[in-house]
């Protein structure tokens, strides 16, 4: 309480928490303008009965359950990403940009995502508009209201991207992340009433399990992101003139959970990118789009098959993003520039090594503790047969990791102006 008054007293703080505000209102109500012909009824049914595109409405705060015109979310944008840094893995000129070139490279890598988010925004809109027409949730279009909406939706994604880049440059959390996170809180009213109407006294034990699976979640999230393991570093004397530099014990935080909510972000836009693909197919034949959609609906299901492939993707996303954000060489040759080593393993390479090995054990549990949580709630809806649980785990976690990562940059900024 006393931080908060302290926030709200500090007036660039103040500014820039009301900034932020103002732009997930004018997120809220872009997501409420619906595009033309659509059947709402339909739609409510057709979401609840898809899981994957129910954490899609999710993540576009229930832009997708009013068809509005921001419906895609900042879900091409992350395609995009995942995408580009791929491709840093196979073009060496891609990989020298991200890492070499500092903020100019990565301001140049995050142009390169940008313009590739058009393309894959008008074919992932093209997709779901193809989705929803076949299942009649949307009335058939002429070409004209094809072009006219699919260049809207594509527009809606791209705002939402702005939106991003403008929260991230006030410094109160990731600016996509918190678009997500302000998504999943617009739902829990919502999700509250339907409870509250939808009561059975049958299902009580269901209730109780939901709230004390929800404890369980937020106090692993809490206790994973704190988790870090502490690597000592020794830096040796330097004499320079009559002064003595180093000669101090520091150490290296190695975080159990390196990648935060990414990967979680990233399975799920990679779980939904076939059902697009099958969808788009129909530019080229009607008949194998039509298979496509029957095949990955046969697949993804499947809830047995489709928690494991959402595990292994979360993992692996896991270990694909720590890679990508994490260069253990990189930070070996900065610890040997500023004189800094770890005591009993020699300087360059042999550090690098040693950090690899450190950070592949302790992302293994991050990892873990990740897939786990993702699929924990379809274990359950398995187990009980009751939706209620479908959708628990992986909101609380993007929730409680995206609120952790706004306190702490809230606390830093605070720390930054009240230094002495």
């Amino acid at each position: 309480m006393e931080k908060l008054l302290i926030l709200l007293k500090t007036p660039e703080l103040r500014k820039k928490i009301l900034v932020v505000a103002s732009l997930l209102l004018v997120f809220r109500v872009f997501s409420a303008i619906p595009i033309p012909g659509v059947d709402v009824d339909r739609l409510s049914a057709f979401l609840s009965s898809n899981q994957l595109l129910g954490f899609f409405n999710i993540f576009s705060g229930g832009a997708l359950s009013t068809l509005s015109i921001v419906m895609l979310g900042v879900g091409p944008y992350i395609t995009a990403t995942i995408i580009m840094q791929l491709l840093t893995m196979i073009f060496p000129h891609l990989k020298e940009i991200y890492y070499e070139q500092g903020e100019a490279g990565r301001a140049k890598f995050n142009r390169l995502s940008h313009y590739l988010t058009v393309p894959l925004a008008g074919l992932q809109g093209y997709g779901f508009l193809n989705l929803l027409i076949s299942q009649k949730v949307l009335l058939p279009l002429s070409p004209f209201d094809t072009v006219r909406n699919i260049l809207l939706i594509t527009a809606g994604s791209l705002f939402l991207v702005w939106l991003g880049e403008l929260i991230t440059e006030q410094k109160i959390g990731n600016g996509v992340s918190v678009l997500i996170f302000a998504g999943i809180v617009s739902q829990l009213p919502s999700t509250i009433q339907g409870l509250f109407l939808s009561y059975d006294p049958s299902l009580v034990p269901t209730y109780v399990a939901f709230l004390v699976l929800s404890v369980i979640v937020i106090a692993g999230v809490v206790f994973i992101n704190e988790g870090e393991r502490k690597v000592p570093v020794s830096y040796s004397k330097r004499v320079r003139g009559n002064r003595v530099y180093g000669g101090v014990s520091s150490y290296l935080p190695l975080k159990v959970n390196q990648a935060g909510v990414i990967p979680i972000i990233f399975a799920i836009s990679l779980l939904l990118f076939p059902q697009f693909l099958a969808q788009v197919s129909a530019v080229f034949s009607p008949d194998l789009s039509i298979r496509l959609t029957e095949l990955v609906s046969k697949v993804l299901g499947n809830p047995s098959l489709y928690s494991a492939l959402y595990f292994i993707l979360v993992v692996i996303f896991t270990y694909f993003y720590t890679a990508v954000t994490f260069d253990p060489q990189e930070i070996s040759k900065n610890l040997q520039r500023s004189g800094g080593f770890i005591p009993g393993i020699r300087p360059g390479q042999p550090t690098g090594e040693f950090l690899s090995k450190v950070i592949n054990r302790t992302t293994l549990f991050g990892a873990l503790f990740l897939g786990t949580l993702a699929v924990l709630p379809n274990i359950m809806q398995i187990l009980t047969g009751v939706q209620l649980l479908a959708l628990g785990g992986t909101s609380l976690l993007i929730v409680v990791s995206v609120a952790l990562e706004i306190m702490k940059q809230l606390d830093s900024q605070l720390v930054l102006r009240e230094y002495e």
